[in-house]
């Protein structure tokens, strides 16, 4: 799980978009990442509260059945459950091409967002579980490929680099607590 810990403060930000909020408030970065104009900024925190009951739920399901159940259980999980996961998913990319990406260049305008950042690493966590995402999905595939732009081609593939590569790192030698700890967390997923 990602998780900020903040020495300075005392605090403990154990979901990414809290962690996100935090360091553009700090940091002060450039508007575009979080708009002071009230109207954009509301477009953002609609992408961010819908994105964990949407695209984070249901890219998880995907990428824990197909990626982690092998290693936590021992064997793929089944054929139908992995189809029902790819289809639930893909409603989801169809709703964020109508509900947020519309005819825009990001999802709430024309600039990047931290919603941009929050929905590229859910969605390149399928990819990690080799489904074939942005092929049946041209209008995101396009918006990928500005994200990337936008960020520079090394630093989102550095981002993206050990969720891509999930496959080969050995997860079998894993210690046991920690596939315990995650068995746990594939329960939630596993219906």
């Amino acid at each position: 799980m990602p998780h900020f810990d903040s020495e300075e403060c005392n605090l403990l930000f154990p979901f990414s978009t809290s962690m996100l909020l935090y360091l553009v408030r700090k940091y002060k970065t450039p508007d575009h990442w979080y708009p002071s104009d009230i109207q954009k900024r509301s477009r953002v925190d609609e992408y961010l509260a819908w994105q964990h009951t949407n695209t984070r739920y249901y890219g998880c399901k995907v990428f824990w059945n197909k990626c982690m159940t092998p290693t936590l259980v021992g064997h793929e999980a089944e054929p139908e459950k992995i189809n029902r996961c790819v289809a639930e998913f893909k409603i989801i990319l169809t709703h964020i091409e109508t509900l947020f990406l519309k005819d825009q260049l990001f999802l709430t305008g024309d600039e990047i967002s931290v919603a941009d950042l929050v929905a590229i690493v859910e969605i390149m966590q399928v990819v990690a579980s080799g489904v074939t995402v942005f092929e049946d999905f041209p209008k995101l595939d396009a918006w990928k490929n500005r994200v990337k732009e936008a960020i520079g081609s090394d630093l989102f593939k550095e981002a993206h680099e050990s969720v891509v590569n999930i496959k080969e790192q050995h997860l079998d030698s894993m210690p046991l607590e920690m596939k315990t700890f995650f068995k746990s967390k594939l329960l939630k997923y596993a219906y």
